[in-house]
């Protein structure tokens, strides 16, 4: 399957830093892809703690199920990612071969498999041959190094079309800290917890409880703020590990959620999560345009993000994108029809700094020209005034094309 390449994708992809406690290698196991590595091992050093939210699916894969049962024993030694198939759907096969490659794992870093965590994507209802992984993993393990993480990046992609990496850095009391993260995500894409995959490690010496509640507040604001396709994926998982290593260089060690030292790393950690996501949505399948979405004046910011979604998720208004029309009507056909607080009389709408719809009616000075310039444009702002209180949200979604129907009408191909 021949996939464009997004006119997001960066002309060089920028190398992070390694993370002291994180060592990493991939490799080519030809679970479906051949001639590409599609698994990543990441070892962590001992007394690495570990947050995460996965999907709220209610058909989730067996990797999900594995990572629910032991993220309350929030510490981790070691995680397993695979691309080409999602271990999704494949009942008691799917089951065993979680336990299986958890303990194949342990023997190989010499950890327990609690301390163990996995995620796969890919092709839903195929069985996960164990065996894959365990041909691979010895000879991996011997490979174990601080980086490149654009190599652990570009193994766990499925239909996306370059890897997506971030980092930051931020002061902890007495020393600087690293966090740096990958993601994976081209369709499939309406997370309802984290991300599809996102894997982020720090430095820093958070306690698991601290990084949960850190997790689950970033990942509202961020990955499940963002949209390509409206479904939600049985296989989202976003997971933090932190190593503490920087507490012999004097980082503050962190047990408390209300500490204010805490401060410039959850801002650090929002920022990294915010960029990643929108490298996703910028890698939509088949995308052309990258939009924002903004929704001002509702009831409360839950209806907000609601009607910003029924925006972002509808065919019409995504397919008026990828035409580049300025076809505002769809706008108020969508804020109809979330179900939420909205008068007619009331509404308005931007495109860009255009203002297309005001008071129920098209604006009276409304220029198709100036519109469609807005639209022609790689990346828009639509905003939306309801007029009824101080509710706001943004989400982030892309266009609908011709190239999305083609790469998802033969995806197991």
């Amino acid at each position: 399957m021949s996939v464009t390449l997004s006119p997001f994708a960066p002309a060089v992809v920028v190398e992070i830093p390694p993370v002291e406690g994180v060592r990493l290698a991939t490799a080519q196991a030809g679970i479906k892809y051949k001639g590409r590595t599609d698994v990543l091992l990441m070892a962590f050093a001992e007394g690495t703690t570990v947050a995460g939210v996965t999907t709220r699916s209610r058909c989730p894969s067996a990797p999900v199920e594995w990572c629910r049962a032991h993220l309350p024993g929030g510490l981790a030694r070691g995680l397993l990612v695979n691309s080409g198939n999602a271990n999704a759907f494949t009942g008691l096969k799917g089951r065993t071969t979680v336990e299986l490659s958890a303990a194949a794992v342990a023997r190989t870093l010499g950890c327990r498999p609690e301390e163990v965590f996995l995620a796969s994507t890919g092709v839903i209802g195929e069985p996960l041959d164990p065996a894959k992984f365990e041909a691979v993993l010895d000879e991996t393990a011997t490979r174990l190094s601080d980086g490149p993480w654009s190599d652990a990046a570009r193994a766990i992609m499925t239909t996306d079309t370059f890897p997506k990496l971030a980092t930051r850095t931020a002061r902890l009391e007495g020393a600087e800290v690293r966090l740096c993260g990958i993601a994976k995500g081209a369709g499939m894409i309406a997370p309802d917890m984290g991300t599809m995959l996102s894997f982020i490690a720090t430095d820093a010496p958070i306690a698991a409880p601290v990084l949960q509640a850190l997790l689950h507040r970033g990942a509202e604001r961020s990955f499940n703020c963002i949209t390509i396709d409206g479904d939600t994926s049985t296989s989202d998982t976003l997971l933090m590990f932190a190593t503490g290593a920087a507490a012999h260089r004097g980082a503050a060690v962190i047990t408390d959620p209300a500490d204010r030292r805490l401060l410039p790393f959850r801002r650090a950690l929002d920022s990294l999560l915010l960029e990643l996501s929108h490298l996703v949505v910028k890698d939509g399948e088949g995308l052309r345009k990258f939009v924002a979405v903004t929704v001002e004046g509702a009831t409360s910011s839950r209806s907000a993000k609601k009607i910003a979604m029924a925006i972002g998720n509808s065919p019409l208004v995504k397919t008026a994108v990828a035409g580049e029309d300025a076809n505002w009507g769809r706008i108020v056909m969508a804020v109809g029809k979330a179900g939420e607080p909205a008068e007619r009389d009331k509404l308005a709408i931007w495109f860009g700094d255009v203002r297309v719809a005001v008071e129920g009616a098209r604006d009276p000075a409304y220029s198709e020209a100036a519109a469609t310039a807005v639209m022609q444009k790689p990346e828009i702002d639509i905003r939306v005034e309801l007029g009824l209180g101080r509710g706001k949200a943004t989400i982030w979604t892309c266009d609908l094309t011709k190239e999305y129907v083609a790469i998802n009408g033969d995806y197991r191909s």
